[in-house]
């Protein structure tokens, strides 16, 4: 919130492709609720330049309920917000989870929109693991940005990077989604070779032939039954519905690009 409404939020393309390609190089996993960033400094910096004096009403909601009202200048009413809010719309777990069913709500219509099942899942799921978007409602990539993801497809910010002219004319803002949807990993250039550090899968109606295009796992979500999955988190197994709405972390996580193998435990093999 704050600054964020002006600068990306009604500013040009320009930065708003430069601010959300600037998180994804730091990474999602060290930009989503983390509250002094690269990004955030530039949205602050922004504000700055703006002639006239600026307000902020910050409110720090749980669900449906609010918890904190801050009214204030925008640097401060931010600060205090965000530090209210990460104790009440972050949980910390002892140890990361092997597999996640992460269930965005049907507000999302499309995985542009639905992503936040996996920024806010991703910190706490171990290396080699899985986090599964299960999502039966979902026909769609993008309503608005569909073509061109298709053309890039789903990658870690290396692939990007190390080739850079091959990218250099896509819009920050689609590399950026493309890679916090991926995931922190590794690409050799040398080898083509990409290792993320965990297999995003889509249980969603989009066709399993266009997640192998794009780069990302499928399963069908018909072989998928969510009440089996549940209270099994001392087996490393986590559900979370309404995903999106509470960034989940784990302690101590290491973010390496080591990617084990995967075995689905919802009765039906993941495709990446």
């Amino acid at each position: 919130g704050g600054a964020k409404y002006l600068f990306p939020g009604i500013a040009g393309p320009d930065i708003i492709n430069f601010t959300h390609w600037l998180g994804a190089l730091v990474t999602s996993m060290h930009t989503i609720g983390v509250k002094d960033t690269p990004t955030r400094r530039v949205i602050h910096r922004a504000a700055d330049f703006l002639p006239i004096p600026l307000l902020c009403i910050a409110m720090v909601l749980k669900g449906h309920d609010l918890h904190g009202l801050y009214i204030g200048p925008h640097s401060e009413a931010f600060s205090a917000a965000a530090d209210l809010s990460a104790q009440l719309n972050i949980i910390t777990v002892d140890r990361p989870f092997n597999h996640v069913l992460s269930m965005p709500s049907t507000m999302y219509d499309d995985l542009w929109t639905a992503a936040k099942a996996m920024y806010k899942t991703e910190p706490a799921i171990a290396d080699g693991g899985e986090v599964i978007i299960f999502a039966p409602h979902i026909t769609e990539v993008s309503y608005t940005h569909g073509r061109l993801i298709d053309q890039v497809g789903y990658h870690v910010k290396d692939y990007f990077l190390k080739q850079w002219d091959r990218f250099k004319d896509i819009p920050g803002s689609i590399l950026a989604h493309s890679t916090h949807v991926k995931g922190s990993g590794t690409y050799d250039l040398a080898t083509n070779t990409e290792t993320p550090r965990i297999q995003v899968t889509l249980a969603t109606s989009i066709p399993a032939e266009r997640c192998r295009r794009i780069n990302l796992g499928y399963l069908d979500y018909r072989d998928i039954n969510p009440q089996t999955w549940q209270g099994r988190e001392q087996e490393g197994i986590l559900v979370v519905p309404h995903a999106g709405e509470i960034l989940y972390r784990a302690k101590n996580l290491s973010n390496t690009a080591t990617k084990g193998p995967h075995r689905s435990i919802s009765g039906g093999a993941s495709t990446s």
